[in-house]
């Protein structure tokens, strides 16, 4: 009780998550077939939350190395800071999705109305602010979910604003820029769309497809990370956002992304014999920290995982 009462008041006063973490720890993961989470004090992210496609998301406790299944929700993510969280439902509530935000500190927990059934706005990707969160929108038709749009949540506000874009590919995703604006793929490059209204900011073009659902910017955003085009070899290549173009290209095959570790370094699933592993890969490809083995059974079960920086603590 007193350690709960010190971690409130830290947040309170700080804003930020005073996360605890052990100079090592092995953390179980449920659900997973045994896989246990390699992490050490100083890592620059902590694992707060994953999920087995939409049927099981697991939220990590702000205490300890407990992970919680979170039943009535689909997915969650957790806010710069590791205050805030938000869910999205697994069902419609009086006809709309929702998106429910809770703050950790004082259990107070907001349904905010988002799109009207039978859309669904899911995928939730915080600014980095931890102001708002970004939902994709999707429409079934003709017995296939298509991307339409994006919402927009205003945290504090509890608002939601929704806005249709045309021409998005159907298995198209929106996050945020570290400038505040939306990313998504277009055509085989990016398109950043500006949230207010989804009018176009720019257009990479032939840079290839963003690495997400993670953040694919680099902490200092002066780094993006896509999935090459196929007139190269390599699998995963670095853009300079501002520039717009590749900067550099590595020779490694991931199955998929999970953000960046640092500055240099980015968190991959790997291949591993008939199984996978979680990693950290240096910007040459090479590994340099195992988090993880994954056993096949739990990767096919669309396994993903869900990461918070620990810089601003």
């Amino acid at each position: 009780m007193i350690a709960e009462i010190a971690l409130a008041l830290s947040l309170t006063l700080s804003g930020q998550a005073a996360f605890p973490v052990a100079a090592r720890a092995d953390l179980a993961l449920p659900g997973t077939s045994g896989v246990k989470y390699r992490e050490k004090a100083g890592d620059p992210v902590r694992l707060t939350a994953y999920g087995l496609g939409t049927k099981r998301t697991y939220l990590r406790s702000t205490t300890g190395d407990g992970f919680a299944w979170e039943k009535t929700l689909s997915e969650i993510s957790v806010a710069p800071g590791g205050r805030l969280t938000a869910g999205v439902p697994t069902s419609y509530r009086s006809g709309f999705d929702t998106l429910v935000v809770t703050d950790r500190v004082s259990g107070a927990t907001s349904r905010i109305r988002t799109v009207k059934k039978p859309q669904t706005a899911s995928y939730a990707s915080w600014s980095r602010d931890g102001k708002k969160v970004a939902l994709t929108v999707e429409h079934k038709e003709a017995g296939k979910w298509r991307v339409i749009g994006f919402t927009v949540v205003d945290v504090a506000a509890k608002s939601a604003r929704t806005v249709r874009v045309a021409g998005l590919p159907t298995n198209a995703g929106f996050w945020w820029s570290p400038d505040g604006n939306l990313v998504s793929m277009h055509g085989t490059g990016l398109r950043v769309y500006r949230p207010d209204d989804g009018a176009v900011v720019r257009t990479y073009a032939g840079v290839g497809r963003p690495t997400g659902p993670e953040d694919s910017f680099a902490p200092s955003g002066k780094r993006l990370t896509t999935w090459c085009p196929s007139r190269f070899k390599e699998q995963v290549c670095l853009i300079d956002p501002a520039a717009g173009r590749i900067v550099r290209r590595i020779d490694v095959r991931p199955e998929a992304m999970f953000g960046w570790w640092d500055e240099s370094h980015l968190i991959a699933a790997m291949a591993h014999g008939n199984a996978y592993r979680l990693v950290v890969l240096d910007l040459d490809g090479k590994t340099t920290r195992i988090l993880a083995d994954v056993p096949a059974k739990t990767w096919s079960g669309e396994l993903w995982l869900s990461f918070t920086r620990n810089s601003k603590i």
